[in-house]
């Protein structure tokens, strides 16, 4: 039986084969909730909460930093970052970057507080990445694993808050980077 491969599976193979392995091309943008999540949620709350996050990749695909930053709470910080900063950070991701996509992988979803004033917890695995501008190549920008998304709703939108809208210490663990994006 004669099987073919492809070209990318052919070079992965090769790397595979003889140690090196070359960076990972960008990967396909999107949300996705695993099927063993663990959530606790209505349906009509998951909903809002994808919608949310697509809404955030449209922002980013199309460089649209007005609709990216409507989706910050009016108060989000995270390790000292405000909503002024993390916009200046994305500001200069898009100057940098071309085709900037997001990958979020949801593996726990919980709803906490009151009706009135519900906040959402989010554990995600997820990666970012562009096209450099001065080089047009692939560039990883931002990866993380089991990171906890907060949102809460305003004015009925849910919207990233941070790291739960507290301080967080000036000293993170070892091994710990900060992931201020979502």
């Amino acid at each position: 039986m004669n099987t073919l491969l492809s070209w990318s599976a052919l070079v992965g193979l090769c790397a595979v084969m003889t140690g090196f392995l070359a960076p990972a091309p960008p990967v396909a943008a999107g949300t996705q909730i695993l099927p063993e999540a663990a959530i606790e949620a209505d349906q009509a709350t998951l909903l809002e909460i994808t919608s949310t996050f697509d809404r955030a990749e449209e922002a980013i695909r199309s460089h649209d930093l007005e609709a990216l930053m409507s989706l910050y709470s009016k108060n989000y910080r995270y390790h000292g970052i405000g909503k002024a900063g993390i916009r200046d950070i994305w500001e200069d991701l898009f100057a940098r970057y071309d085709h900037i996509t997001n990958l979020h992988t949801f593996s726990s979803i919980t709803v906490t507080g009151s009706k009135a004033n519900p906040s959402i917890h989010i554990t995600c695995t997820g990666a970012l990445h562009g096209t450099a501008k001065d080089t047009k190549q692939p560039v990883p920008i931002d990866r993380w694993h089991g990171e906890v998304h907060y949102l809460v709703k305003e004015e009925g939108v849910w919207r990233i808050l941070g790291n739960a809208g507290g301080e967080a210490p000036a000293v993170l663990p070892f091994g710990a980077a900060p992931h201020p994006l979502f």
